[in-house]
């Protein structure tokens, strides 16, 4: 096993008092020289012989470092992109509604400006996965921070409506990069904080959606939606300017053949936490020589039934999690009569100004409520993952959305059971869709576990593309259609995570 720097100490003190007594010029006295055994390791290698022939892994010096100050500053950074990222996914709920408006555009229309975004990020997720791993993870949110802000802040200036598509349109495709902030933060957890962190990273997540909503509280009665778009980029400029804090992977250095970058790295990750380094010899156990996966290996007969019901859990959680997000502000636009009436023939007519509710003041305050709820829904999932265990804990959330959701069924005419229904369907989906990042990566082997998350994401983004159609359009149709849609999906997802093969808790990764 690698032993630490503290460990040796004596041995060269030892060396440094025995070359003192050696005449001048002689081989001892430049050996007295030395004032850093770890700096001038190889140098008294040949002399002196006290160095191990150890070798470790990253992971193995992260996790013999530990959490420290270095994980906790990372945490904000990538917090911050993560943040930057929810509040340009938020402002979607608001966005569409506005421009309908303002422009006059049909219901259709209206849930294409949400659509092309996702259609962005599914398109752009192979590109930016294979430039990270040419490139690395901080050369990626770099590129696509900077873009994601000048085109998010480019989208405010939109004269027309195939301009604002466009724009939205380059927007999504360079969000599909933000997920490599988590994979970068992760690099640098240790085993037993990894799950845990990463699901508390998602608060940042949910701070995000709700300076949005107060965002949106201030600017949208006075300036518009054109000022908000513009504002909302500014912390994605914060990000980017702050990047040249945000340090490059170790685990990518040393798989790229950069072992003395990595190791100046996991150097600055020991000395920001108080912690000795490793003695001995970088090595890299997962290089390319190693065969990587394909998609069709998720298909192989051990893992076929795994996948596809994968697939359609993560499918389902982008479609009840965006759904109810971009439903929210359809629900609170419409009247008592609408929420109760019969349905009604589907119309894409353009709409006309005097038919157009704008959110008041009331509503987006209702906003901000049923936005908060990720939080007890993120805790309530660390709460009970470990307890139950990853497959019933999806089963049981999908479970409690499908029972919650099933209330708009029933004509809700009050305000506040509206609200209170819409809280706990926002918290509960959010704990799902956290419990799914934590289960997929586990069940997979090393081999396959980026190509099995990479597919899971992009089964999302297609249930983040369809649902804009069903929370936008068909909820003006009748809501008691929509209630009945994600309610059924939701059941069926839950009976969907039982039939999973494998429980991950308290098991090994592969």
């Amino acid at each position: 096993m690698p032993r630490s720097r503290s460990s040796d100490s004596a041995q060269y003190e030892d060396l440094s008092a025995l070359a003192g007594s050696g005449p001048p010029g002689s081989l001892l006295s430049q050996v007295a020289d030395v004032r850093d055994p770890g700096d001038q390791l190889e140098m008294t290698a040949s002399t002196a012989g006290v160095v191990p022939d150890d070798t470790f892994t990253v992971d193995q010096a992260v996790n013999a470092i530990g959490f420290g100050r270095f994980q906790i500053r990372l945490s904000l950074i990538t917090g911050l992109c993560w943040m930057a990222d929810s509040m340009e996914m938020m402002i979607l709920s608001m966005l569409s509604p506005a421009v309908q408006c303002s422009w006059h555009i049909s219901e259709w229309k209206q849930a294409f400006i949400t659509t092309i975004v996702f259609l962005g990020m599914m398109l752009s997720s192979p590109f930016w996965g294979k430039f990270s791993d040419k490139y690395g993870r901080k050369t990626t949110l770099v590129m696509s921070g900077s873009f994601l802000f000048f085109y998010g802040f480019l989208s405010s200036f939109a004269p027309t409506y195939v301009w604002l598509l466009l724009l939205r349109g380059l927007v999504g495709f360079c969000v599909g990069a933000i997920p490599q902030a988590v994979t970068l933060y992760a690099e640098f957890l240790p085993v037993k904080q990894r799950g845990k962190c990463v699901i508390l990273l998602e608060c940042f997540w949910a701070l995000g959606a709700c300076l949005e909503v107060l965002l949106a509280l201030f600017v949208m009665p006075t300036l518009g939606w054109k000022w908000l778009l513009g504002l909302s980029s500014l912390p994605l400029l914060l990000f980017t300017l702050i990047c040249p804090w945000l340090p490059e992977s170790a685990r990518f250095h040393a798989a790229s053949g950069q072992s003395e970058r990595a190791l100046s790295t996991l150097k600055q990750l020991a000395d920001e936490n108080g912690r000795p380094m490793l003695l001995g010899r970088l090595t890299v156990d997962d290089v390319s020589t190693v065969r990587r996966g394909e998609i069709r290996d998720l298909l192989v007969p051990e893992l076929r039934s795994t996948t596809l019901l994968l697939w359609f859990i993560w499918w389902a959680s982008a479609f009840c999690y965006y759904g109810i997000v971009l439903m929210t502000t359809e629900l609170f636009e419409l009247s008592e009569e609408d929420l109760c009436s019969a349905p009604q023939g589907w119309e894409g007519a353009e709409v006309c100004q005097a038919s157009c509710k704008t959110l008041q003041q009331e509503d987006y305050i209702d906003l901000l409520w049923t936005t908060l709820a990720e939080f007890p829904g993120i805790f309530f999932t660390i709460l009970i993952i470990e307890r139950f265990g990853r497959k019933k804990t999806m089963a049981t959330e999908f479970l409690i959305y499908t029972l919650t959701i099933f209330t708009l069924f029933f004509c809700v005419k009050s305000r506040a059971v509206l609200t209170v229904t819409l809280f706990v369907c926002r918290g509960i989906i959010a704990g799902m869709f956290q419990a799914a990042y934590v289960y997929t990566p586990e069940v997979y082997p090393t081999t396959l576990r980026a190509v099995g998350v990479g597919a899971c994401s992009g089964f999302a983004r297609l249930g983040a593309m369809v649902t804009p159609l069903i929370a936008q359009v068909v909820v003006r149709t009748s809501v008691r259609y929509v209630a009945l849609v994600y309610g059924c999906v939701a059941l069926l997802s839950a009976a969907a995570a039982l039939r999973l093969r494998t429980e991950t808790s308290g098991r090994p990764m592969a």
